[in-house]
């Protein structure tokens, strides 16, 4: 609904907070890479970043024209390019690429390009190499952004083409086997939202913020991924415009909101109440050409905001009180002079374990900068684990090793479990989501030998699996279509 002229004039003034002095951030390093061309579109040579960290080193994946490069960033003074994995469509015609991973595996779209794929890269050989364990258009061609949820294993492609599908505003993937995607479904509308087009999204445990291009915000529930349930929806906000991307705060009260387009403030949004969701509080750049700045990509990492603009490079916000944001730290990517385009940076990514911060130019290529020097548990995320079984061949009992399959399943579905520890007593139960025991299976003790169970034909729906050892437990969400 329409807020009243008065909360707009508070809304000014809350923005000011954010415009505090701020200090220039420390610049660590930089990479590009000669020979690479620009777009025909925006002359961006580069486009999305992303990070990773494993074993002890760290590394920065940047997207270009070309492909996806992976650059180690261990030491920000003498960063190098590892490895470089060609596009399924590369060159001029090239503008988006993004990136997200779940456990050792990287997943990579591009938005453009006739025989772009989705690709999935195995990280699990870093330093040495990277390898392409999936490429193929089967089930999509082209995707403007891809999110994954990793607490349930569930890729989420918005602006999505291809696949045999047409066009899709949203189509979400399970990953449970991270090598072979399998459809679930494909949606555009949400409450009062018919979106055209979803630009962007976060997800996580199930709950999805979706930034709906022209046609406002989105919260949906997307637990069981075959009957999503929205929350609540937002088509009118104080420089409401190109609803283009966002993070939530760590306490999931408030959303930080960016519309792309030129001029606008991000937005701080109150989403504590679903059913009310509206914005408190605007954050500017801090720029002197306040009409031709545009936020780009926003990520919140514990009570900081790092914010990719447009021609103003890195910003960093103090969020600790949400509706009152400071501005902290900045360092300007670009030379480019305003030209009412789009220039600059384009990708943030704030998680790796030293703090450092990445930052993507769309025409200048890698930033590694330091970061504010908060101790923020978040960037543990970044640290990648490749333990997940795809095989039985593959299944080691050097630690526990747990697979269910198929999944989703349209009958029986199949369960695996190897314990290193012999005589361990593991216990096993399926309950609904309601927490309600179906099924409760008497106590196996571990011989050393893996353990093979099938669960009998269920109803369509989501269960989750209980199994719990004596000094672990794993829980996992067994999902059945028919």
């Amino acid at each position: 609904m329409r807020r009243p002229i008065i909360l707009f004039c508070i809304l000014l003034t809350l923005s000011l907070s954010a415009q505090n002095t701020a200090e220039e951030a420390n610049l660590l390093g930089t990479w590009s890479k000669d020979g690479l061309e620009g777009s025909s579109f925006y002359d961006n040579t580069y486009n999305e970043v992303w990070g990773i960290a494993y074993g002890d080193r760290e590394y920065a994946v940047i997207g270009s024209t070309a492909g996806t490069h992976f650059i180690d960033v261990t030491d920000p003074a003498n960063v190098a390019e590892i490895e470089f994995i060609e596009g399924g469509s590369s060159g001029p015609n090239i503008i988006h690429r993004d990136f997200h991973n779940y456990r050792c595996y990287l997943y990579v779209v591009a938005d453009e390009g006739s025989t772009s794929s989705l690709q999935i890269m195995d990280l699990s050989y870093l330093p040495d190499s990277v390898s392409v364990v999936y490429d193929s258009n089967e089930l999509l061609r082209r995707s403007h952004n891809i999110f994954i949820d990793t607490t349930l294993a569930k890729l989420y492609c918005f602006g999505v083409g291809g696949g045999g599908l047409g066009y899709s505003a949203l189509r979400v993937y399970d990953i449970t086997n991270p090598v072979e995607p399998v459809y679930l479904a494909e949606y555009n509308q949400f409450a009062d939202i018919n979106a055209g087009h979803i630009h962007d999204g976060y997800v996580n445990n199930g709950l999805a913020y979706l930034n709906c291009g022209n046609d406002g915000f989105a919260i949906v529930d997307f637990t069981d991924p075959l009957n999503p349930q929205t929350l609540g929806t937002m088509t009118q906000y104080p420089f409401s415009g190109y609803n283009h991307s966002g993070w939530p705060t760590n306490d999931g009260q408030y959303y930080i909101l960016g519309d792309e387009n030129h001029g606008y403030p991000m937005k701080v949004i109150d989403v504590s109440d679903k059913e009310d969701i509206h914005s408190v509080a605007t954050i500017e750049s801090g720029s002197e050409d306040i009409e031709q700045t545009i936020p780009h990509n926003q990520i919140v990492a514990c009570n900081y905001l790092y914010t990719s603009y447009y021609y103003d490079g890195l910003q960093i916000y103090d969020i600790s009180d949400p509706e009152n944001p400071v501005r902290v730290k900045y360092y300007d990517t670009s030379s480019w002079e305003f030209d009412n385009n789009y220039r600059g940076a384009w990708g943030v990514y704030p998680f790796l374990p030293s703090g450092n911060i990445l930052v993507s130019d769309m025409q200048e290529g890698l930033f590694i900068l330091e970061g504010p020097g908060d101790q923020c548990a978040e960037r543990a995320s970044s640290i990648i684990t490749c333990a997940i079984p795809t095989a039985t061949d593959n299944l080691t009992l050097s630690e526990e090793a747990f697979r269910v399959f198929p999944q989703p399943a349209q009958g029986v579905v199949n369960i695996e479990i190897g314990i290193a520890v012999v005589g361990e007593e593991v216990n096993t139960t399926l309950t609904d989501l309601n927490g309600r025991i179906l099924i409760n299976y008497p106590p196996i003790i571990f011989d050393g030998n893996i353990q093979k169970y099938q669960l009998p034909i269920l109803p369509s729906g989501i269960y989750l699996l209980d199994v719990k050892g004596e000094k672990w437990q794993r829980v996992e969400k067994v999902m059945i279509i028919k």
